[in-house]
C-alpha cells in the first residue's frame, strides 16, 4: 500500500475534486486489466486504466477484526475489458480487485482504499453485478488436504492415473476405497487416501491393560 504523502494530502484537503476511482482486476491466469470512472485513460503505477464505466462503485466496508469486509460492483459488459463470454466461463471468478483513489491531474498520486476478490457474479441483459469480499475472506477457506481413509481423486484424472480408455475398465466405477483401487484397478500406488489411518476407536481407546503390547492394541 502506498502511503499518503504530504503533497497528495494537501491536494485532497484543498476541497477541489481531482480524484477518481481506478479498479485493477487480476485473474488467476495472470491477466490484469484496469478500468476507471474517469473520462480519459490513466497510467497509474505502470497499469493503464481505461475509461468507459466498466464498473460502478458500491459501498466499501471493512472491519478491524478478522471478519471479511464487503463491497459491491456493477457495470455494463465490455468486450474490451470484461466480456460476457469470459464471465460465463468463470474466468473472473475469484479474481483479485484493488481499488485506488487517484488524482487524475497527477496520477502519480494514488492511494489503495480497498482490496478483495470477486465473489458472487450475476448476469443481466444489460450488464453484470458482482459481490466482492475483502482479502480477509481467504482466512476462511480451507487450505491443504483433508485426511481421510477414502481416496480424494476422481477416477481417471491426473492424480488417479487410471486409463479409462482401456477396454478392461469400461463401465467401471470407483467407491474410493483402498481395496477397490487395489483389486479392481490395480492402482494401489496411486491411491490418494490414507487407508491405514487410525479411526475414532483407536483414538478413544485407553492404554492396554496388560502393559507393553509392541504398539498393538
Amino acid at each position: 500500500m502506498k502511503s499518503l504523502d504530504a503533497e497528495f494530502a494537501a491536494r485532497l484537503a484543498s476541497g477541489v475534486t481531482r480524484t477518481c476511482l481506478c479498479w485493477r482486476l487480476s485473474r488467476a491466469d495472470g491477466t490484469v486489466i484496469g478500468v476507471t470512472d474517469h473520462d480519459r485513460r490513466l497510467l497509474v503505477d505502470g497499469v493503464a486504466y481505461e475509461p468507459g464505466g466498466a464498473l460502478a462503485p458500491g459501498e466499501f466496508t471493512a472491519s478491524s477484526g478478522l471478519a471479511p469486509g464487503q463491497a459491491a460492483a456493477n457495470g455494463a459488459l465490455s468486450s474490451e475489458a470484461i466480456s460476457e463470454e469470459d464471465l460465463r466461463a468463470g474466468h473472473w471468478d475469484g479474481a483479485r480487485v484493488d481499488v485506488f483513489r487517484v488524482d487524475w491531474e497527477r496520477p502519480e498520486f494514488y492511494l489503495l482504499i480497498w482490496s478483495g476478490r470477486l465473489s458472487e457474479i450475476t448476469h443481466g441483459a444489460l450488464g453484470f453485478e458482482a459481490e466482492l469480499v475483502s482479502l480477509k475472506a481467504d482466512f476462511e477457506r480451507p487450505v491443504g488436504r483433508i485426511f481421510s481413509r477414502r481416496c480424494d481423486a476422481v477416477l481417471g484424472d491426473r492424480r488417479c492415473g487410471v486409463d479409462l480408455d482401456d477396454p478392461k475398465f469400461s463401465g467401471m466405477s470407483c467407491d474410493q476405497q483402498f481395496e477397490t483401487c487395489k483389486t479392481r484397478f490395480g492402482n494401489a500406488d496411486n491411491f490418494r487416501g490414507f487407508p491405514h489411518m487410525p479411526g475414532n476407536d483407536a483414538v478413544l481407546a485407553g492404554p492396554a491393560a496388560s502393559g507393553n503390547t509392541g504398539a498393538r492394541r
